[in-house]
């Protein structure tokens, strides 16, 4: 379901809402008068549901802006703080397609490294670096093309640019993610890469039931 042109609504109850976001779009507005998928979202409801006043929402987890892929939604107090519960203990599983340049020699592969987040990036530093976080991911070759590889990307960690730093770190960034070092452009707005949440599964908040909602990327494999 469609509520916008490029916005699908892919689970929606009384207490959450996920949807898949399109790639240059901010999840949360940083400033008042951004456009962002929140607040999109915030006035959908409200016309839908013909609500006076304010609309409670807030997004569970979030995806950079240039990302595209699913992102989860509270509807109340009581979903948000469990939801939040689970992301903290990393019950929340989230699955990734990205296309990374250049071929991966390993078809599966786990990366390790220490993130240090400044300046709009995270730096991949040394162990032991002051204020460094251990991340760690798990990928499994997907396609192969003659200038990229298509990998499927699971995380053990949630750091901020996470999945866009550790594949930079080895030689194959993101297509298109000029931040961390892409030559390889995407056509359109640059600011688009290939990286796209296409799974999560978690419990949900009230019913206690599994969910798992799928979503393909924009981007063909």
């Amino acid at each position: 379901m469609k509520f916008l042109d490029n916005v699908d609504i892919c689970f929606n109850d009384n207490h959450l809402l996920v949807v898949s976001k399109p790639p240059n779009l901010l999840t949360q507005p940083d400033r008042p008068t951004d456009e962002s998928l929140e607040r999109m979202l915030k006035s959908w409801i409200k016309k839908e549901a013909h609500k006076e006043g304010n609309v409670f929402l807030h997004c569970v987890h979030r995806l950079d802006r240039p990302v595209s892929g699913l992102v989860i939604f509270a509807k109340t107090s009581k979903a948000l703080s469990r939801l939040n519960e689970q992301s903290r203990a990393l019950e929340i599983q989230r699955v990734y397609i990205a296309e990374v340049e250049g071929s991966l020699s390993q078809k599966m592969g786990r990366l390790d490294h220490y993130l240090i987040h400044g300046d709009h990036r995270s730096h991949v530093v040394k162990e032991g670096t002051e204020g460094a976080k251990h991340a760690r991911l798990n990928y499994e070759v997907l396609h192969y093309t003659p200038h990229s590889t298509f990998v499927k990307v699971e995380l053990e960690t949630g750091r901020y640019h996470q999945i866009r730093a550790q594949f930079s770190a080895i030689g194959h960034p993101i297509v298109g993610d000029t931040k961390y070092g892409s030559r390889l452009g995407v056509g359109g707005d640059t600011r688009e890469i290939h990286l796209h949440c296409t799974s999560i599964a978690f419990s949900h908040p009230v019913t206690k039931e599994l969910v798992k909602v799928e979503s393909p990327p924009p981007f063909g494999l």
